[in-house]
């Protein structure tokens, strides 16, 4: 097994970082939590792991992680059906879009349009593996446009 992976992200460029190690990483709908009470934004994730794939072509891996994020005043979801528990989306990306600083939105966006928008005070966000590794099936392909 190996290291758990342990970020923090607390601006644009952090972001980057946390986006690329959930790229293409499998949600389930029901894993997917706005907790407005607590000002926070939960998921769950069967995280690729890019980092372990570099330079191979089999043996490739995932694992359980978490991601949050903090200071979050409103969430909005489009091209996602929110009642539909069982239903996988696949994360593409991780962006943030500057409002009058700190604020703004990060945006995820999924595979097919979906898009989850969380209006921030800042970024304020943790990504974490939770557990360990299994065998994944292939290594996730993007046809470049």
């Amino acid at each position: 097994m190996t290291d758990l992976l342990k970020l923090s992200a607390f601006d644009a460029e952090d972001l980057e970082v946390v986006s690329a190690n959930m790229q293409d990483s499998l949600v389930r709908v029901g894993d997917i939590r706005f907790l407005a009470a607590q000002g926070r934004f939960a998921l769950i994730a069967n995280r690729f792991d890019w980092e372990d794939a570099q330079g191979k072509s089999k043996g490739f891996k995932r694992r359980r992680a978490g991601l949050h994020f903090d200071r979050v005043s409103a969430a909005r979801s489009q091209k996602i059906q929110r009642k539909a528990d069982d239903a996988v989306l696949e994360l593409l990306s991780v962006v943030f879009n500057p409002g009058d600083a700190p604020s703004g939105q990060v945006i995820l966006n999924f595979a097919a349009g979906g898009t989850i928008e969380l209006d921030v005070e800042c970024i304020d966000c943790g990504l974490s593996d939770l557990g360990p590794e299994w065998g994944a099936r292939s290594k996730p392909e993007h046809e470049l446009e």
